[in-house]
């Protein structure tokens, strides 16, 4: 809130949003929200928590600006729409007053469609609007804790986690092993990384200018080895 400078009312986008854990808090103190999210579930859970949220608000339907209905799906709720999209394909233009990515999704996206993502933030960003990025993914701040084998208990489920970082393509490639009772299951998923410098120009490129980099939420600078990297970015005016 005090890095966007968005009066309440204003209209944010959250991309990737998840199952809304940001969307609807900011829903709850008088923002209206629009959530993005390619997971079903996420999207499924998001809705299902902003109608009970709705249930608490002043009513305030939010149309879904510049979406094409025949491609995305979108559900309105009083405070928070959630719609189940493809992040590098963001629609729509000076829609938004603010947006924010957050929990380690910048990275999901290789190079090219990274470019795409951000130029569709910035196109659907209004002029001088602010745009926000947290990750622990950076490649300062990840690659020299790098651990190729890590074990985790949650609860009754044991995850293993085997990852591979490959050079070539500036890309951890992992293996998610999940065992309970017995029974296991595994999934992969790839997670580009790019270096501070490499985020400031592909942010530039699409349209922004960098207004600070810091090192927590607390607004610290950002320095080498630092556990998230926060960077504020500003939607250059025409």
């Amino acid at each position: 809130v005090k890095v966007l400078r968005c009066e309440k009312g204003s209209h944010l986008l959250d991309v990737p949003c998840g199952n809304g854990r940001l969307s609807l808090e900011l829903a709850a103190r008088g923002y209206r929200l629009m959530g993005m999210d390619i997971s079903k579930e996420f999207v499924d859970e998001a809705r299902t928590a902003a109608t009970a949220l709705s249930s608490t608000l002043p009513e305030a339907p939010v149309a879904a600006a510049g979406a094409d209905k025949s491609k995305q799906s979108v559900v309105t709720h009083a405070q928070a729409d959630f719609i189940l999209g493809d992040m590098s394909r963001i629609e729509g233009e000076a829609i938004y007053d603010g947006a924010y990515c957050f929990g380690n999704s910048f990275g999901f996206l290789d190079y090219a469609h990274m470019e795409s993502f951000l130029s569709g933030v910035a196109r659907a960003l209004k002029p001088g609007a602010r745009f926000v990025v947290e990750t622990g993914m950076a490649a300062e701040s990840v690659l020299h804790k790098f651990e190729p084998v890590s074990v985790h208990q949650i609860d009754d489920i044991s995850v293993t986690i085997k990852e591979r970082y490959l050079a070539e393509e500036s890309c951890i490639d992992t293996e998610y092993i999940f065992e309970k009772d017995g029974k296991v299951e595994s999934g992969h998923a790839k997670h580009w990384i790019y270096t501070v410098a490499e985020i400031r120009r592909m942010l530039e490129r699409a349209g922004f200018e960098i207004m600070n980099l810091y090192g927590s939420l607390k607004c610290e600078p950002y320095t080498l080895s630092a556990e998230e990297l926060f960077v504020i970015a500003e939607r250059v005016r025409p």
